[in-house]
């Protein structure tokens, strides 16, 4: 038994894990594939409380962030988290396809599993600490409105998204703005969890087929604490050529 393995035994005694470093997929590995395709801005949806920007950031990404948050408490932190941080900025807005307020349901895992869509019976019973608590109106802005005042001529894009279950929603608001995007990353459900969401074979047709990018990595994600299910995934997806400035069809006839 090596060193490692006798004192990850105790502490696992303890409920605590220890693993090499790096783990066998994470944010450094992210960050080699944002280097390799030259990424200099991460569009952040569903940015929560920046986690996802802090993973990027002590994983040695050094480029500009726009994170998407448009509940008022996560993005408070998140607020907090991006202050003195000259490239990280951040916007009160969910993203869809069109421009509107709507009401989004808060879940009550501090607000992680949020979404605009209703919950389902399959997620309260995987995981009841997620059920939605109470509402919030927010505002919502479809992404190729925005594209001008976010991007600069000459960046590399790479698209982030955790809305649970409304990806296909963002993606139509990105119109052909959705083809210039070099990356995206995208959460996913084996199973349905959200009423109408977007499910695994779903987002790789779509993302594959309608987007033209290349599928780099699965990243495990949700799994039913029951009986080890994995329940959700992310989809890790590039460009292996520089986006056309259009191509037919436009993603918003594309993904009905």
């Amino acid at each position: 038994m090596t060193l490692l393995h006798r004192v990850r035994t105790v502490a696992q005694r303890f409920g605590i894990d220890i693993a090499r470093y790096p783990a066998s997929w994470g944010g450094h590995q992210l960050v080699q594939l944002l280097k390799r395709y030259e990424i200099d801005l991460v569009l952040d949806v569903g940015a929560h409380a920046g986690g996802y920007g802090t993973m990027l950031r002590r994983s040695g990404y050094d480029g500009r962030i726009v994170s998407f948050e448009p509940l008022s408490a996560a993005r408070a932190e998140l607020n907090r988290t991006a202050a003195g941080d000259p490239l990280w900025t951040v916007l009160p807005y969910a993203l869809g396809d069109r421009s509107c307020t709507t009401t989004m349901n808060v879940a009550g895992n501090s607000g992680a599993s949020s979404s605009v869509l209703p919950m389902l019976p399959s997620h309260r019973a995987a995981a009841p600490h997620a059920s939605y608590t109470g509402t919030e109106t927010v505002e919502v802005r479809r992404l190729d409105e925005l594209w001008p005042q976010i991007t600069t001529a000459g960046e590399h894009v790479f698209l982030k998204l955790d809305v649970q279950g409304y990806e296909a929603h963002v993606l139509r608001g990105a119109g052909a703005c959705a083809h210039a995007c070099r990356g995206l990353q995208t959460e996913t459900s084996f199973v349905p969890l959200y009423e109408g969401g977007l499910l695994f074979n779903q987002a790789l047709d779509l993302a594959q087929g309608e987007l033209g990018l290349s599928l780099m990595s699965v990243v495990p994600g949700f799994t039913d604490p029951r009986d080890g299910r994995m329940l959700q995934c992310d989809l890790v997806l590039f460009r292996d050529c520089e986006p056309a400035a259009t191509r037919p069809p436009a993603v918003a006839e594309a993904l009905v």
